[in-house]
């Protein structure tokens, strides 16, 4: 199994415009089974930063650099949605920092231990002790993928 404790990955932060992206938006949605009936497109819009951001002076993205949370829906190269001003609660997703690297996982808490644990078989969970320089920068609110 890996350690992720000892690779290292870059994290790239993107600011997140204030007054977000307008998009066109189709108002009856789309079957992922049986196919339904098309309207026709509507003049209406969607704000992404409204759907995708709670509090928007503390929510930034990040792209992912690894393999680690793949049975997780999360992918390099995708795009994570984090706030920093949410409180992580147990089995979330976040982002962390130990001793002074980025990494995202899901946070498991046991009693009293914390563990970081990856949602990918290949790599053994991490568990915080008091050695560690360790803070958690937020939790992973969305996901953005691209699909070409």
């Amino acid at each position: 199994m890996k350690n992720e404790e000892q690779s290292t990955k870059q994290v790239t932060i993107l600011a997140i415009e204030p007054e977000g992206v307008e998009i066109p938006l189709f108002e009856s949605g789309v079957s992922a089974g049986l196919p339904m009936s098309v309207h026709s497109f509507t003049d209406s819009t969607i704000n992404l930063s409204d759907e995708l951001i709670r509090n928007k002076k503390t929510t930034f993205a990040v792209r992912v650099n690894g393999q680690s949370m793949v049975d997780a829906g999360i992918e390099d190269k995708d795009l994570l949605i984090v706030d920093k001003a949410l409180d992580p609660q147990d089995k979330q997703i976040v982002l962390a920092v130990i001793n002074g690297d980025f990494t995202v996982k899901r946070l498991i808490r046991d009693g009293d231990d914390l563990y970081l644990q990856a949602e990918n078989a290949s790599y053994a969970p991490i568990k915080i002790n008091e050695n560690m320089d360790f803070r958690i920068w937020g939790v992973v609110l969305g996901v953005i993928k691209k699909m070409i």
